[in-house]
């Protein structure tokens, strides 16, 4: 049976009208945290110009593979196994863009400095980097939802939790990432999107 994951079907929409125009000239794109699979085989059928590497921690293949061989999707391609904080894991391959989707505020900070370094390692030149999900600014929520859901994160795994945008600069500076975008998204949810200078 299929994982499912109810908020890929509530996102997936206002994440492609980002996405779309976008990567428009992009031609290969990293997916990290595929989770379930429903965003890669969504995005990919809606993107066919465009090669969509999934990857994801090993236990959550099963489940994408299950998505992949029903959507028969040419331009998607099956997970690699990839811990953002095991950097022989990272691809040798350079992408055009990286995409995560609610990946973020489930890591603990170790975890997104690496992300962030890894993914300054992978991406050619002029590429973007799109994340979405939740984000505070100034040390500060943007909704009671966010604090919220920010206080049920850290009771699950103290390590993880809303990170703040600053911080996330302090990171994406020392990969040569720069902030091009910050798009308001439903439900308190943001799209940063940062290119490879």
């Amino acid at each position: 049976m299929k994982p499912y994951a109810e908020s890929c079907d509530q996102n997936r929409e206002p994440i492609l009208a980002v996405l779309k125009p976008r990567l428009a000239d992009a031609l290969a794109l990293l997916e990290i945290g595929s989770g379930t699979g429903q965003h890669a085989v969504y995005f990919g059928a809606e993107l066919p110009h465009l090669s969509w590497q999934t990857s994801e921690m090993a236990e959550h293949h099963p489940g994408i593979h299950a998505w992949l061989a029903e959507a028969a999707l040419a331009n998607v391609q099956p997970p690699l196994a990839l811990d953002v904080s095991d950097r022989s894991a990272w691809p040798r391959d350079a992408y055009d863009a990286v995409f995560t989707a609610n990946t973020v505020h489930i890591m603990g900070e170790p975890e997104v400095a690496e992300l962030f370094a890894g993914v300054g390692g992978v991406l050619g030149s002029g590429g973007l980097f799109l994340i979405y999900g939740p984000f505070n600014y100034d040390g500060r929520y943007t909704s009671d939802s966010n604090a919220r859901f920010d206080q049920w994160l850290k009771q699950r795994d103290p390590r993880s939790g809303i990170k703040d945008l600053d911080w996330l600069k302090s990171l994406a500076d020392a990969a040569d990432l720069v902030l091009e975008e910050d798009i308001a998204m439903p439900a308190n949810n943001r799209v940063l999107v940062w290119r490879k200078v």
